[in-house]
This record gives C-alpha cells, structure tokens and sequence, in this order.
C-alpha cells in the first residue's frame, strides 16, 4: 500500500479493485486490514469465528491461479453466517453443542470462491436462525453498527454488522422471515434475497426448508447483483433448487404502495412514520405509475408464518437435538421451537394453510403482474434492553413487513432511505414475483442513482454529521490518525461521508455512486466517456481505462433508440448503433477519463468502433464507443439483453 493511499471507511469491491488493477494493494494487506478492525470491534460480537490469517492462508494462495480481470470478485474479502458451511471452520447455527465440521463448502459459498471472492470468517447469528432482532446468541448480542445501544437486526445479524464496519465487503445471510432484509435497514445496507431456489441452499442448516433463502448484504445495489450472478443457478444435488434466469434491469409497468395508513412501533415510531412519508413521497417523485392497494392480503399471508403449520416445520428439523440438549437453547429459542409440536399442528390444518396460501399467491400473481410493491422494511427498531424486556414482542414487531415474502414465493432487496431517527438509517423494501427480479434492479437503481431516496430531517443534519465524524474518527487505521480515508486522487472520507461522490476513488461505486451524490458533471480536468462491452469493469480491456487514467462513475442506460450487435471479431465485441426509428436502452457505464488521456485511448480503438455522441435516458449526451452502421450486416443483434454483461457466457 503507497503512503498516499488510505483506507476507506466502508471497503467496496470497486474500490479493490481499482487497488488491485493500479498495483496499489494486494489481497495480503486487505485481509490484515480485515482482522485489525474485527479485532478492534470484538466486544460488538460480529463474529463467531473470527477472520485468522491461518484460515485465510489457503484461499490468498489460490487466487495466484487466477486472473483477476477474469474474476470479478477476485480478492474481495466477504463475511458468511455461521448457519451456512464453510470447509475448514465449524458450523454452529449460534449453538455450540450443535457444532459440526463439513466436509465441503455450502455450494453457495463454493460459487463465490471460484469467482475470487476470499471466506474471511463466519459470524454471529439469532440461535438456529429463528430472529429478527440479533440478540438472540450464546455468543453475544451483536451491536448495531452505528448506534450500539439498539438492536443489529437478525437473524443476520453479524453478517450485516461486518458490512456495515468494514470487515468485508460482502456478507452472506439467509432469510426465511426478514433475515437478509431487517440487518439490513437497521445498519444503513442494501440487502438483495433472490427468488426461491435462485441460489441453492445445500450446506445450509435450515430454518424452514422450503422457504429458506441465502441472501446478501452489500454497500450498494450494483455489488449484491455482481454477488448475484455468481451464486445463481440450478444446482442439481440441491432438492430446493430451481433455474430462476436473471434478466437485464428493467423499470416496472407501475409501483404499488399502501392505501391504508401503516402501523408503525418501539421509541422511535413517530420518527418511522414521517421516514416512510418522505420515502413514499421519493418514490412518487420517479414519474412512474403510482397504484395504491389494499395490503391485507400481505398480512394474512404473514400470519400463517408463524400462527400456522410452517413452525412445525422448523421443529421437524430440529426437534431431536432440541429434545436431547434442551440445556443448550436458549429459553426464548427453545419456547418458540417447540411451538411447533403443539397438538393443532395436524396434517389437517397443514394443508388448510396450504390451501389458504395458495389462493395469496395467485391473487398476488394478479397484482404484481409488471409491478414493484414498496413497504418499509422496518416498522421501527428497539434497544437492545428493550428487547430483553419484550423478547416475543418486539421481535413478531419486526418482520411486519417482511414475513409474507417466502411465503408468497417473491423476491425482494432492501435499500437504504435516509434516516429515522439521528444515526438510525431507515429502510424500504422493494418486492416483485420470483421471475420478475429484473424489476427490482431497474425500480431500485432508479431510486438509488437518481438521488430520489431522502436525507434526513434538516433539523437533525447538523447532529447526525457529527454523529457520523464520530463514527468515522472512531474507524480510523493507526496510520490514517488525524486525516480519516484519503487516496492519491480523491478523498474517500468525503466520499463515505456524502454517500458515495462517485470518482471511483470513494467508499463505494456503482449504481449509488455518481448522480445520488448530485455530481452530473465530471471533475475538472476530465472527460464523461461511456463504455458498453469490454471496458466495462470485470471485462479484459478494463485496464486499458486505468492506464489511461480512467476511473469508474456510474451506471446508466441509453435513450430507447439504439441496437447492440455483437461483432464478429475475436474476442467478439460490442457495437453500439443509433436507429432512426425504434430501438432499446442499452446498459452501460460511464467513466471519467483525463481530457488529455482521450486522444491516446481512441487511437487504441479498432474500426468498425469509434467514439463519438451517445444519447443517455435522461437527456444527456456524452462521449462514448458507437459503431459504423456498415458493420451491423454480419453482427449478431444481441439487443435483446440489454447489455453486453448479460450476455450468455460462450
């Protein structure tokens, strides 16, 4: 690492990789980077099994055998929940007489391992996953990330937390109720669950099988899809699994949101109730078809979750080791486990369920036919001695809005939406049918990119900037004492601070970087350069930008009025052409590059490309790579994608 380059607050897999690409850092100095702040926040109860360079040792080796411009999670150092198996560290579901040593990874966490990504440890988790609250652990209660006092939210409750203090860049959890999405709001994350069966489940220990899911947290929205992308897919030894084809990003026909007013909870109710007003108003600021519903039928379809047959479920599973280590559950865990026994759990009532539930799912088929529903994510939050005194209670409070999800076969991703209540982020969650999850990445980034989701009140923002200097100070490396995250070419203190400047230098990249920070025109000195093949970050020519003293800004898409070819040339590359009539958006990013860099790069640019004007969907024009027509004659037309990263791998 060069005396110029200081860590960011919060690590992004952009940010590495920028590092990685210059030769500013190695993965052997993320990962001590990694264990000094695991180790400084120990009495926050993150983690389970801390990350150990011994246990890390193996997994930097492999990396030598791969090319990091091949791998897009190469060296990103992510965080896993200790109901899910990782080889070489015991599985524990937070019950350490029910430890075990899997003999391979969870397939999930294989998936990612193969695309780069580095195990760092496993961490602390409500017992058996049964929680929403994370305090519910013989290891510990884990701290919310800002505001110790509170609850983290659970069951992933670690996983978040990591996140959230810069011990990983990414962390895998699981939700069966709300486990991937409550962490999530109540630390200030995005939290993405894809559909059932999406990402398999083998190596995980269940809660409820057939509605588990294996989710992620991440800084931004872009950073859980790239995860996405590589933990999805059928896998054949998996019962649950299923092939669930992720989509190019798409904007929804309409967007649902609550007719009746919503019901909100704990100390800080009030301040949730006005959070949800202006995040409501955000959402109806988007210009897109607004259709109020009727949400009752979300509600009673979380009812059956908990007051129905699914918790025998859970004891089906567990019921031998709970009966014969009764001593090792916890009261609360126990008490709700075995619910699950009780004599009204018959195969008859099962099946009313069953039934009951079926007729949800296809009214909610009918109502979110091309549509997003938006809720909270949280009704509120609590502290953590609040909870101890209410430990049923408040916990049925927080899954409100997220316990009819699994149960209804949806997908959804929670994103952060301004404050509630000073250093207490507040959340909405975006929900959308299991094969319309492409919805859910064109409704969410236009939230996120477009700066639309609010701040918090005026009158706090003087307070909660101080909150957030504190909370920088305290994250500082001894190294950096006095002058918190600042790089060789842009501050990442400041780009943490704002919520992410966009340079490509700051905190985090991707579709929150650039616009929500209101930056629409380039730094001094350089050039907006949109990309649409293999410029774009993950892909070969990558590098070609960084040398030429590019750095990453934002994601964007073209106005409707342009195909994508596919050239025939080796590697095959993209071709970006304007039609005079009809045409698509096309996905693509946009780049800042040195104006004195440009000549120099368009002389590296083969024809039939070129550079020239490319027309944005918000109405701006910038300078990008487009495609002589003569060309389009022998060129497959791949438009249809809507991007060139999601073309199908050869």
């Amino acid at each position: 690492m060069t005396a110029t380059t200081e860590w960011p607050v919060k690590l992004t897999a952009g940010w590495l990789r920028e590092q990685y690409l210059s030769g500013t850092l190695d993965p052997e100095e993320v990962i001590r980077e990694v264990i000094r702040r695991a180790e400084r926040d120990k009495d926050m109860n993150i983690w389970i099994e801390p990350p150990a360079e011994a246990q890390i040792a193996p997994y930097l080796a492999a990396l030598r055998e791969l090319n990091p411009q091949e791998h897009p999670l190469w060296g990103v150092p992510f965080a896993v929940k200790d109901n899910i198996d990782v080889k070489g560290l015991p599985t524990t579901a937070a019950c350490p007489e029910f430890a075990y040593q899997p003999e391979a990874d969870a397939a999930v966490v294989a998936r990612l391992v193969a695309a780069g990504a580095i195990p760092v440890g496993k961490s602390n988790l409500d017992q058996f996953a049964t929680g929403l609250v994370g305090v519910r652990s013989p290891y510990g209660e884990t701290h919310n990330a800002l505001r110790p006092e509170y609850i983290s939210g659970g069951s992933s409750a670690g996983s978040a937390v990591a996140v959230a203090r810069g011990q990983a860049v990414f962390s895998l959890g699981t939700d069966t109720a709300g486990s991937g999405r409550v962490p999530a709001a109540l630390n200030g994350l995005v939290g993405f669950k894809p559909s059932l069966g999406a990402w398999p489940v083998r190596g995980v220990v269940p809660a409820c099988a057939s509605l588990d899911c294996v989710t992620v947290f991440a800084h931004n929205l872009e950073e859980a899809i790239t995860v996405d992308r590589a933990a999805r897919g059928f896998d054949a030894a998996d019962p649950w699994s299923r092939s669930v084809k992720r989509e190019a990003a798409a904007l929804p026909g309409k967007l649902l949101v609550p007719e009746a007013p919503l019901d909100f909870y704990g100390p800080h109710a009030d301040e949730y109730r006005r959070a949800w007003e202006r995040a409501e108003a955000a959402v109806q600021a988007l210009g897109l078809p607004i259709e109020r519903v009727d949400c009752t039928l979300f509600s009673e379809a979380a009812a059956i979750l908990y007051d129905g047959p699914w918790v025998a479920e859970r004891w089906a599973d567990l019921a031998g080791f709970v009966e014969s280590h009764c001593e090792a559950v916890l009261p609360v865990t126990e008490s709700i486990l075995s619910s699950g026994a009780a004599e009204r759990h018959t195969a008859s009532s099962l099946f009313q369920a069953m039934h009951r539930l079926q007729q949800y799912k296809r009214e909610t088929e009918l109502l979110l036919q091309d549509a997003v529903l938006i809720l909270p994510t949280c009704g509120g939050t609590w502290t953590r001695e609040q909870v101890a005194a209410n430990p049923v209670g408040a916990n049925s409070d927080m899954g409100r809005y997220t316990n009819h999800c699994n149960l209804l076969d949806l997908s959804a991703v929670a994103i952060p939406a301004g404050e509630a209540a000073e250093g207490l982020p507040f959340g909405i969650t975006l929900f959308a049918l299991a094969d319309s999850e492409h919805l859910l990445a064109g409704a969410g980034a236009r939230l996120l990119a477009e700066g639309h989701m609010p701040e918090e009140d005026g009158e706090r923002a003087g307070s909660a900037a101080g909150n957030e200097a504190q909370f920088l100070a305290e994250r500082q490396t001894p190294e950096s004492e006095g002058s918190v995250g600042t790089s060789g070419t842009a501050g990442a203190a400041e780009a943490d601070v704002g919520e992410d400047v966009g340079t490509g230098t700051g905190a985090a990249t991707g579709a929150i970087t650039g616009a929500a920070s209101g930056a629409e025109s380039p730094n001094p000195g350089m050039v907006i350069l949109a990309v649409c093949g293999l410029h774009m970050r993950g892909f070969p020519l990558e590098k070609q930008m960084l040398e030429h003293g590019a750095r990453f800004w934002q994601e964007a898409r073209t106005a409707a009025c342009y195909e994508l070819v596919k050239l025939p040339t080796e590697p095959a590359k993209p071709g970006l052409l304007r039609q005079v009539a009809g045409g698509s958006a096309i996905e693509l990013e946009l780049w800042q590059m040195p104006v004195e860099s440009l000549g120099a790069f368009a002389e590296l640019i083969p024809a039939p490309l070129g550079l020239g004007r490319v027309a944005l969907a918000d109405g701006r024009e910038v300078t990008g790579f487009i495609c002589e027509g003569y060309a389009a004659a022998g060129a497959e037309n791949v438009t249809a994608y809507g991007g060139w990263r999601y073309l199908p791998a050869e």
